[in-house]
């Protein structure tokens, strides 16, 4: 049986320590949708994984498609709000907001490598409606990126301070191809100071 690993990709968790059902079952569909593709997951198999039945699935959700919804949703506002919330602690040097962005994302892809690999593969598998909701949540994290990178770079424009900041979420979003390399304190570090040179060559 699959199950979602302790402490993994509890970013869809109100608290993290005593999940709901309804989030135990959204843990272990990011859990078995980064292994096989959400297409390849049946609701059934959802349900085998948190050990109820498949139909028991649905006194929480409408569809697998809902999950998938859900799921992308929670993780784009979760980045929202954290990146937002770093941005404004680190006060008014850009040098400090990016060191609290950068962790903050290291954290976030190190805690969270299925929901990672989700976001990546299956955001098209996505009603309209709901992948355009998604792109315009992770657009406007993009922009808090966006807003640190330009008062690094004035010289930078727009375009080219966004393409900064996708290359650094390429880079630290790797990580589920490179899970247990390195330990994560180690991996954090390494990942860290890459992020750190990218953002400010």
């Amino acid at each position: 049986m699959t199950s979602a690993r302790a402490g993994q990709d509890a970013a869809l968790h109100a608290d993290a320590e005593r999940p709901s059902r309804r989030e135990q079952i959204l843990q272990a569909a990011a859990q078995l949708f980064a292994e096989r593709g959400s297409r390849a997951v049946g609701v059934d198999d959802v349900g085998a994984a948190v050990g109820v039945t498949g139909p028991a699935i649905y006194r929480h959700f409408a569809s697998k498609d809902a999950m998938l919804a859900e799921m992308l949703l929670r993780i784009s506002e979760r980045l929202l709000e954290g990146g937002s919330e770093r941005v404004a602690d680190a006060g008014d040097d850009p040098a400090a907001q990016l060191r609290a962005l950068v962790a903050f994302q290291v954290d976030f892809a190190l805690d969270n490598p299925a929901l990672i690999t989700v976001q990546d593969r299956d955001l098209g598998s996505l009603t309209e409606a709901d992948a355009a909701q998604v792109r315009r949540l992770q657009r406007r994290y993009v922009e808090v990126w966006v807003g640190v990178l330009a008062r690094l770079h004035p010289g930078a424009d727009a375009a080219t301070c966004r393409a900064r900041a996708h290359a650094i979420f390429g880079l630290i979003n790797s990580t589920p191809h490179s899970a247990g390399r390195l330990n994560r304190p180690a991996m954090a570090r390494l990942l860290a100071d890459m992020a750190q040179a990218a953002a400010t060559a």
